[in-house]
């Protein structure tokens, strides 16, 4: 039996020299996600039709009625708005949309770094181009061909689709055994390998986490590789999500 191909991803470098895999969203996910936001659009565009009609009875006579120029603009503005719904969306809640959190992906650069204005702005005004000639066919048959699913936006962009994992960091943060040796106190033990790749696993995470679960996982690592903090030294690393990410990337660089 040929042996299957090994499924996409994404390598991350981190400054620790840490490698991290991020693998890509097929095409299957991005068209569900895709599906998601067009109907959150398009029941936007009936909910604004039907106000429409409430002050104007003839909606397409007037549309007629209007000069060249003036449906030309509402025609760009059309697209305008969409436009900006994928970008603010990308770039304001780190690289997701309702559609792409709803299945769990996000864009990100191929570097692996969170996404930004210009990137999100270029892949997205490319959107009118992959939807060519109907029903988005450029993009699928780029993103057959392309072997991290990238449609000509993504190209262009430099941009990638990512899929997100769930870490099961319950097994990662057991109390230390009883007869594990005391520590000087402000002396912190060195990170094992494990521990360094959970750390780099959170803080990589950690912007896209809800606020609480956030401030929870954060704890936990704070309580697994910080046990020798005194009580006024843990209070304030865990006073908020920054001094708590500090702390852990401290620790992650610490190793040698």
């Amino acid at each position: 039996m040929t042996p299957s191909a090994p499924a996409p991803h994404v390598d991350v470098a981190t400054p620790e020299r840490v490698a991290l895999s991020l693998p890509v969203a097929g095409i299957g996910y991005r068209c569900l996600a895709w599906l998601v936001d067009a109907s959150l659009l398009f029941f936007f565009w009936v909910a604004l039709y039907f106000v429409i009609t409430l002050l104007v009875s003839d909606v397409l006579g007037a549309f007629q009625a209007l000069s060249g120029l003036t449906q030309t603009l509402l025609a760009v503005g059309l697209f305008a708005t969409q436009w900006l719904y994928w970008t603010v969306a990308e770039v304001f809640f780190h690289g997701q949309t309702p559609g792409k959190r709803a299945l769990r992906i996000r864009v990100v650069r191929e570097d692996g770094s969170p996404v930004g204005f210009f990137e999100s702005a270029v892949r997205n005004l490319c959107r009118a181009v992959d939807f060519l000639p109907v029903l988005y066919a450029t993009g699928c048959i780029t993103m057959l061909l392309d072997s991290r699913h990238r449609r000509l936006g993504d190209m262009l962009a430099g941009t990638v689709l990512v899929r997100e994992e769930a870490i099961d960091l319950d097994k990662y943060t057991q109390a230390p055994p009883v007869d594990a040796p005391a520590t000087d106190a402000g002396v912190q033990r060195p990170l094992d390998a494990e521990d360094v790749e959970l750390v780099l696993a959170f803080l990589a995470r950690a912007p896209g986490l809800e606020p609480e679960v956030r401030r929870r996982l954060g704890t936990r690592l704070v309580d697994r590789v910080g046990a020798s903090l005194t009580d006024e030294e843990r209070t304030r690393v865990l006073q908020s999500p920054e001094a708590t990410e500090a702390f852990l990337r401290t620790r992650a660089k610490a190793v040698h």
